[in-house]
């Protein structure tokens, strides 16, 4: 077996996610937004900071950072674009008092489509409404998309990467390559997306009750967004990535039934598997709560890792059940919350997590990471995440 100090970063996590034995039990952040601003978005000189750390950090591509995708902030990857015949208005009114109301309205060959919200004062987007955004969804009035006779419309706001977006992600994958081979980095690539993206067009109420009332337009929704998404996941596949992630954080049983799942989710979910399996890379899924009822469907889909499972937010969640569903199938990321333990626990809460995340999720098909994120720079974040690498570094070995 190999000894640590020839071990990469890349070759733990995969031996990780093969479900092998490692040297120690990895550690990779699955979001770390707090260090990643530091960095000015840069997931380059992110990954070097990490490794830094001693995390087993990864790059994930194409990443471009959040401030060069107004219209999807929250999806990471591939630029999302309007077809060019598409044309829009914005506008504020003030005439209700208070921060006032944005509206916007894409005038499409189908038809449109309009939405608006009722500004707050922490809307971050100024006079615009992204497309699709988690700020918006609570805060609209209407949302973009109520029922079936505005798919055709939104059918054009769903293209394909334009020649140019492939041209710079093939360069940027190639860049991405060199990168991983110098600091022997895991290459994900991502974000796929299905429900996630249903929830944004819809709201996450309206969603629930369309689910119920009206499964035929919620497939056909979810077909229309499978259809865009597959040739883009291609495209990110290509590219020659370790391990395509798919952001699925609306996709358990917090958000629907066992018997929506597998009427509707399953059926695209699996074509999503093959297809990365097809080019030879792992298949992941973001899901952080309401996992209990889903994890055989999980298993019947194929999934190669599970990532977020959270121990403190997520409802419907055990570590234990999940690892023994899943942990002779799939890898398990995650093991320990973000928000409430890392960045304002106790010393004795934190190591207790840790320690309880190892027990019951490792040591063979475990990462270890935070859920979802890291998100606030402050002192007690970094003091508290001193505690929690201390504590994995001590629990981390473990033999074959």
């Amino acid at each position: 077996m190999q000894t640590s100090t020839q071990m990469t970063s890349r070759e733990r996590l995969l031996r990780a996610i093969n479900l092998q034995d490692t040297d120690h039990i990895p550690c990779a952040f699955m979001s770390f937004t707090a260090l990643r601003r530091r960095y000015n978005e840069d997931l380059y000189e992110l990954c070097k900071a990490e490794l830094a750390m001693g995390l087993d950090s990864f790059l994930f591509i194409p990443s471009l950072p959040r401030y060069k995708r107004p219209d999807h902030p929250e999806l990471r990857g591939l630029p999302v674009r309007p077809h060019p015949d598409v044309t829009l208005r914005e506008w504020r009114d003030s005439s209700a008092g208070g921060p006032g109301v944005l509206n916007k309205i894409y005038v499409t060959p189908a038809g449109e489509l309009s939405t608006g919200v009722r500004l707050s004062d922490d809307w971050p987007h100024g006079d615009h409404i992204p497309f699709i955004d988690d700020y918006q969804v609570p805060r609209a009035i209407k949302p973009l998309v109520c029922g079936p006779q505005e798919l055709p419309a939104l059918q054009f706001l769903l293209t394909s990467p334009s020649p140019q977006d492939i041209a710079d992600y093939h360069k940027e994958a190639e860049r991405a390559h060199a990168f991983s081979r110098q600091h022997g980095v895991l290459l994900a690539g991502g974000w796929g997306v299905g429900m996630d993206m249903a929830n944004w067009l819809c709201g996450i109420q309206n969603l629930i009750l369309l689910c119920m009332e009206n499964e035929p337009f919620v497939a056909d929704l979810l077909e229309m967004i499978h259809n865009w998404n597959y040739p883009r996941m291609r495209l990110v596949l290509e590219g020659g990535v370790d391990v395509y992630i798919k952001r699925a954080w609306y996709e358990g049983c917090d958000f629907v039934t066992p018997g929506f799942y597998r009427r509707v989710i399953l059926p695209r979910l699996t074509q999503e598997v093959a297809l990365a399996h097809e080019y030879g890379a792992k298949f992941a899924y973001i899901c952080s709560s309401g996992l209990n009822p889903m994890l055989d469907l999980f298993k019947k889909a194929g999934i190669d890792v599970l990532i977020g499972i959270d121990p403190v937010q997520g409802t419907h969640t055990s570590l234990v059940n999940t690892k023994n569903k899943l942990g002779d199938r799939t890898c398990i990321w995650g093991g320990v919350s973000g928000a409430v333990t890392v960045e304002l626990g106790s010393q004795d809460e934190i190591r207790q997590a840790v320690r309880t995340a190892i027990a019951e999720l490792g040591p063979r098909g475990f990462i270890l990471s935070p859920v979802d994120n890291i998100t606030v720079d402050a002192p007690l974040t970094w003091s508290n995440l001193q505690i929690f690498l201390d504590e994995w570094q001590q629990g981390r070995k473990h033999g074959p």
